[in-house]
């Protein structure tokens, strides 16, 4: 039987870039006759990258899917009245299980794009073209499958790993086994690491892809995950020091403004066009999902407790306004509307807030302020707060407020802390920083602080130990019952 590969004949113009991932199957063709010319391997690759951000007839993996696990599932994020689907609104409560459908998409959406890495590494070398692009492409989808490993091993902990693209229907052949943390680690690692000799910087046309510095920022998240301090130091000193033009936004809002997109702290991005494939559940649903119009109506996605996450924020700190909306200009009528309760913001189109589904906001997966913050918490966790991880936090702080991000202020400059009260700093930043960005759950159960904190929400107080990780779905257990053993608490 010949293999057969699914979904890479791609629509026209997305052979080059990867800044328009408007990706629509429309065959199916045998390996044989696919994987012949460059413009395949680059299709194949683009493909790779298309499993971020599209999944036609489902939201997809960072278009709002993965936004369960890593944000509703943790302390700021619940299911608002217009969140009707009980698999949903059992994720809000944490009393989903292994039968929750959202955790089985994610796993589904999570494997298909390791798949489809797995297909472009295995076939790129044999196809006709210039060796030093087709190594870049198979570093391209190596990048990929080692982020959406670090996805799975966080989410589930030990998962299988396959490397390889299936050549047999036959059931058993199919069947994998967990590997251990350390063995995925490894793996991610691995792969990463041969990510680095990607290019630092593409042309505009191929904005979006991934990079050397993209590479080495997942490498650093990787070693702080963890608590290898000495190369979650050295990593991060890489990105920092390593010519590629990272560098704070001065404005907060430019982070999230359409119009700056792939810009000096946007180290990787998942990228997002309007009506992806001509269907917007399958791009990124953040705005019709956090924001249901001029209404009292409350959208699907909202903060948990206002005092707990909108109210934190001193006076002046600009990100409250960037990641939550109490008031919006109505520009239909003119009037200046305020929510009965603060709503997400950072993925509302201000200037298109008439059609939802047309969002173009692409999600930062890591940016530059993630690297400072991280190289200053492994620096404090190595041995106490310093005057390297003093100005690493400070920019981000100095930033919030409006100030000259390189300048010291002593307004707003944090100094005289021990490593307890400087690791509590660095949490507070992170959670004021990360709002929605698919950090927070990650950062809880990284931090060991998951259950205290999520407890403090009423509605979440159901959160227990179990909750460090999610189940391994049911619908895949049952192919494997004895290979694919099932978390504590499920």
């Amino acid at each position: 039987m010949k293999k057969i590969i699914i979904t890479f004949l791609l629509s026209a113009g997305l052979l080059t870039s990867c800044t328009e991932l408007e990706v629509t199957p429309t065959s199916f063709v045998t390996e044989d006759n696919y994987f012949i010319t460059q413009d395949d391997a680059v299709a194949s690759v683009t493909a790779v990258y298309a499993s971020l951000s599209l999944d036609p007839g489902e939201q997809s993996l960072f278009g709002r899917n993965l936004y369960f696990l890593t944000d509703m599932g943790s302390d700021y994020a619940a299911a608002g009245v217009s969140a009707t689907n009980p698999q949903v609104r059992a994720m809000s409560a944490l009393t989903h299980d292994a039968t929750t459908d959202r955790v089985q998409v994610a796993w589904r959406q999570i494997y298909a794009g390791i798949n489809r890495a797995n297909v472009s590494i295995d076939n790129i070398p044999k196809v006709t073209g210039n060796e030093v692009i087709k190594t870049r492409l198979i570093n391209e989808a190596k990048f990929i499958r080692a982020l959406l490993y670090f996805q799975a091993v966080r989410l589930w902990g030990g998962v299988p790993i396959v490397l390889h693209e299936a050549t047999s229907i036959n059931l058993g052949n199919l069947k994998t086994n967990r590997a251990t943390v350390e063995e995925v680690y490894t793996q991610i690692i691995k792969d990463l690491t041969d990510a680095e000799a990607l290019p630092a910087t593409y042309t505009a046309a191929d904005a979006g892809r991934a990079t050397s510095g993209a590479a080495k920022s997942i490498l650093a998240k990787v070693y702080l995950t963890r608590k290898d301090w000495p190369n979650a130091i050295a990593k991060s000193r890489e990105v920092i020091n390593g010519g590629y033009g990272y560098a704070l936004f001065e404005d907060f809002q430019d982070i999230f403004t359409k119009t700056k997109k792939n810009g000096k702290e946007h180290i990787f991005s998942v990228q997002f066009e309007p009506n992806q494939a001509g269907n917007g559940s399958s791009g990124s649903t953040f705005q019709a999902t956090s924001f249901t119009g001029f209404t009292a109506t409350e959208p699907a996605d909202i903060i948990s407790d206002v005092a707990l996450f909108y109210d934190i924020y001193a006076a002046g700190d600009k990100r409250r306004d960037v990641s939550y909306a109490k008031q919006l200009l109505n520009p239909t009528t003119g009037t200046l509307y305020t929510f009965p309760k603060p709503i997400f913001k950072k993925y509302l189109d201000l200037t298109n807030l008439a059609t939802p589904a047309n969002v173009s906001i692409n999600f930062p997966v890591i940016r530059y302020a993630d690297i400072l913050l991280s190289l200053a918490e492994a620096i404090n966790e190595q041995g106490g707060p310093t005057a390297e991880s003093y100005e690493l936090i400070n920019q981000i702080r100095r930033r919030a407020f409006g100030k000259a991000i390189t300048t010291p202020d002593a307004t707003v400059d944090l100094s005289g802390l021990n490593q307890a009260t400087f690791r509590a700093a660095i949490q507070e930043e992170r959670k004021k920083e990360f709002v929605q960005e698919g950090q927070r759950w990650y950062d809880l159960v990284r931090w060991g602080t998951l259950v205290t904190e999520v407890k403090k929400v009423t509605a979440k107080n159901s959160v227990s130990e179990r909750n460090n990780l999610y189940p391994i779905p049911q619908s895949e257990r049952n192919i494997n019952p004895e290979g694919l053993p099932q978390n504590p608490g499920y």
